[in-house]
This record gives C-alpha cells, structure tokens and sequence, in this order.
C-alpha cells in the first residue's frame, strides 16, 4: 500500500506537470532525524493573558467572535452571535447559551476566537473554567491554525485543551487532530480523565506545546500527549501559529448524540483566566 507520504508527493509532481499554477502545491518534507525531547520549558510569567476583570464585553483588543448557525461542520444546532450571549460579570466570562429562535435557529450562543490578537506558536496554555450543565452541552477550549497553511481543516492541525458533553458528565477529553489523525477517520489522538464538579466547580485545563510534544493536563496532572512522529505535516501541522477559541455548542454529531434538553436553558460556561506563556528556546 503507497504511503500518505508518497502519494502526497505524487499528486504534487501530477499537479506540476499539469501547469496547475492556480494551486497550491505543498511539498512533502522528508525527515532526516527524529525530533529529540530537548526538556523545554516556560516562563513563569504570561506573556498573553485575560483575567476577565473589567465587566461588560470582553476585551475587544483581545476577542472576536465567529458568527452564523451553518452546524459548523458538526451539524450543530446553535447560532453563534456577534456578542450578546458573552459578557463579563464578576470576574468571569461567562459565554451563555440559550434557548430562543434566531436566524432560523433554536438555540444560540457564542464563540469567541484570538485570531490576529492573540496568535501563538508553541507554549504553555492554562484556562481555568467551569463547564456549562445539561444534555446536549458541548462546550470546548480548542486551537486552529491562523493561517491554514497546510489546507483547510484537518490538515493544519486542531488542538483540543478541553472538551465535555453534557450527556457524559464529568468526563473531560484533550485531542489533537491532524491529517493522519482525526475522528472523521476514527483515530484522533485523544484521553479522556473523569474528574469531580466540572459543571459546578472551576478547574484549570491546560496544554504544553513544544516542537516535541503535546500534552494535556488538568488541574495540573497530566493525562495525554501526542509526540510529534516527525514524518511530516499530516501528521505534525504543530510547526505554525495557532489562535484559541471558546465557545458552548448545542447539539451536533457528538454533544448531541442522545438529544438536547430543552429544560437546562440558560446555561453558561464561565471562564475565570486565560493565559499562555512563552516556551523558553533550547
């Protein structure tokens, strides 16, 4: 059977010979040497941070929002607004969704994104939040690509600091997802860790990203990684900038696999910190 590796390069030299110049034909690199565990380490101080302190909207300097209600390729049953169901109180970011017709949707609420205020590559990414209660929830702190630019999705990599679905209480999930690796193919890096009071407790969820490794963690305690293979982009897109994004879903192929209850609207993950700190160069 060809390997990813060579068929990639294959379709590359065909697109050439085709005088396709209007595509972007990505070159399939080869490694030569194993990437080595270097122990990086990080600052101990943010370099990028939001404590949430100031109450009204979130820091415009600092979040955007992706807006519409097209299922986002997860058949997802909300309407992402442009920023009425988020806002600051007390201290927190509290992203609220809610029961209500909208655009032709049931449900909205909201999903706030980094991208060109807050674009990283590699580091230490601690977010400390208590996730939203009820079946059909699916609320996530996640990372993609700012650029795409080894294509659109998977191929330029998805890291998931945290997942949960409301119908599996508790249970937290931290992934990647790449082009050899994904759960539209059924073999996404991920780890599971069930924990006490995700919906009623604040817990920290955090990734340490190096050119070595991912690895997730809560409250401090480890309990995934993937390590970079060095075999290539479809397997390691982890070599570009990456922005955050919060947000709560409801419903979809996953949050909704046994339905939504329409009895647990409001309801709001609430986000205390978000900080990254800069990995120290080997």
């Amino acid at each position: 059977m060809i390997s990813l590796n060579k068929f990639l390069a294959t379709a590359s030299i065909i697109l050439l010979i085709n005088g396709c110049t209007d595509k972007k034909v990505i070159p399939v690199v080869t490694p030569t040497a194993p990437v080595a565990d270097l122990g990086w380490s990080f600052e101990t101080s943010p370099y990028w941070q939001d404590d949430f302190n100031t109450s009204g909207i979130p820091d415009p300097a600092k979040w955007s929002y992706d807006v519409g209600g097209s299922g986002w390729g997860n058949n997802e049953l909300q309407y992402y607004t442009s920023g009425e169901n988020a806002g600051v109180v007390n201290g927190n970011l509290v992203i609220q969704a809610k029961k209500e017709n909208y655009q032709g949707r049931q449900y909205t609420s909201s999903r706030l994104i980094t991208k060109g205020k807050g674009d990283f590559q590699y580091g230490r990414f601690e977010v400390r939040a208590k996730l939203p209660k009820g079946k059909g929830t699916w609320p996530a702190i996640w990372m993609l690509s700012s650029d795409n630019s080894y294509g659109i999705w998977p191929a330029s990599g998805e890291i998931d600091i945290l997942e949960h679905v409301g119908f599996d209480l508790n249970k937290v999930h931290c992934s990647v997802h790449s082009s050899a690796y994904n759960h539209s193919r059924g073999n996404q890096k991920t780890s599971t860790k069930v924990i006490t009071g995700a919906t009623t407790d604040f817990h920290l969820y955090r990734v340490d990203w190096t050119p070595y490794s991912i690895k997730g963690f809560v409250d401090d305690e480890q309990y995934f990684e993937f390590i970079n293979e060095n075999n290539g982009f479809a397997s390691w897109p982890f070599n570009k900038k990456f922005y955050m994004i919060l947000n709560v879903a409801i419903g979809g192929n996953w949050g909704g696999a046994q339905g939504v209850d329409d009895n647990i609207f409001p309801t709001a993950m609430e986000v205390d910190y978000v900080k990254v700190y800069k990995m120290i160069e080997q």
